[in-house]
């Protein structure tokens, strides 16, 4: 590696370290808005939300990366050429590819990174959060229990909370048990505090009364209580089988839809479609560093205005991002066009490769113009 390459990849890495983290964060922080106000009606913890909103970060580098990449190469590139550093380069007789060197060796470690988020880190993640939420919207009532309000935790019970304090216990409880429809049960309680056990959550109340109508006499008996244990029963998922989206499954399991029993017929298309996406996705970022290297290298360096080449890359890597996504849709309602979905990843690659490693044509100079 020349002094060349090791001065641009150092601009390239330093770049998509500062591009990746900027996008990262807004990213993160705009996805992670939805999880505050668990924090401060449902009791979610500030550890569990950090570790959601972490969960969330290989499907947010997936997107991110390439265009990252793309970006940093573009404007270090356009530094370049506005230097007159690539100038120099090329009347010093290094080749286009040598020039593109630094730009298509971190495409390869992202390309690299790709396949490892798509193939690993992205189903683990994605199914840690799913599951997660799993649990805390069936497991832990803690979370559901919203202050002041009127909560619905499964069919036929209905719990209201007048406040919890910081410790989590719950103070003004009022229990409605309609799972019986026979004998419906209310119970109210001036404060309590829920437990989880292996047989699933229950709420522990103390000074309360227990109050229950005979349907036949209509009459009304009420039972006063020092302590008293509520099973909420159903509220677990003993017994029921999550549905998990595609972004959970593992390349092999998109690949072997026929052996899910539980799968939705009509999420074939969709699932079979997030099985090849992840395949060739990752080229994407191979695809956008060689469309900005051959916009930004093509031609003589003194010729079109830079800015037209920079929008000329935008406007490809736009085009190219708007016709994967559009691709992806038509696919699913038609499998046996799959293939395209390869040639889409695939052409841009050649033709920005071959653009790129075009030697320019020199121009002649006014001089030696005027002498012929």
């Amino acid at each position: 590696m020349n002094a060349f390459t090791r001065y641009v990849l150092r601009q390239l890495l330093v770049g998509m370290v500062l591009v990746t983290a900027s996008l990262t964060c807004i990213i993160w922080l705009l996805q992670s808005l939805r999880f505050v106000e668990m924090i401060v009606n449902r009791g979610l913890t500030v550890g569990d939300f950090i570790y959601l909103t972490i969960l969330l970060l290989p499907n947010f580098l997936t997107v991110i990366l390439p265009i990252a990449l793309f970006m940093v190469i573009v404007f270090i590139y356009a530094k370049l050429v506005t230097d007159r550093e690539l100038v120099v380069m090329r009347a010093a007789g290094v080749s286009q590819h040598a020039l593109a060197k630094p730009a298509l060796f971190l495409a390869f470690i992202v390309v690299a990174a790709g396949y490892g988020l798509n193939l690993y880190l992205m189903p683990l993640s994605s199914r840690a959060f799913h599951e997660l939420r799993w649990d805390m919207r069936y497991d832990y009532s803690r979370v559901l229990l919203k202050e002041g309000a009127f909560n619905t935790l499964s069919a036929g019970v209905t719990v209201y909370v007048r406040a919890r304090t910081k410790d989590g216990e719950l103070l003004g409880i009022l229990v409605q048990d309609d799972r019986d429809a026979e004998k419906p049960v209310t119970l109210m309680a001036e404060r309590g505090a829920i437990s989880q056990t292996e047989d699933g959550s229950r709420v522990m109340m103390f000074r309360g009364n227990r109050q229950e109508v005979d349907k036949e006499t209509h009459q009304l008996s009420i039972l006063y209580f020092e302590r008293y244990i509520f099973d909420f029963g159903a509220t677990g998922n003993e017994g029921i089988i999550r549905y998990r989206n595609a972004r959970e499954r593992t390349l092999e399991e998109l690949f072997n839809l026929d052996k899910d029993k539980n799968l939705n017929r009509k999420d074939f298309g969709k699932f079979t479609v997030e099985g090849h996406r992840r395949l060739v996705s990752p080229l994407r970022a191979l695809a956008f560093a060689l469309v900005g290297l051959a916009c930004l290298m093509s031609g003589a360096f003194g010729g079109r205005p830079l800015t037209r080449r920079v929008i000329l890359a935008v406007g490809i890597a736009v085009g190219l991002q708007a016709a994967t996504l559009g691709l992806e849709n038509m696919v699913a309602r038609n499998l046996e066009l799959v293939p395209l979905m390869y040639v889409n990843a695939i052409f841009p690659v050649l033709a920005g490769y071959l653009v790129m490693v075009r030697s320019p044509r020199r121009r002649a100079s006014p001089a030696a113009a005027g002498a012929t």
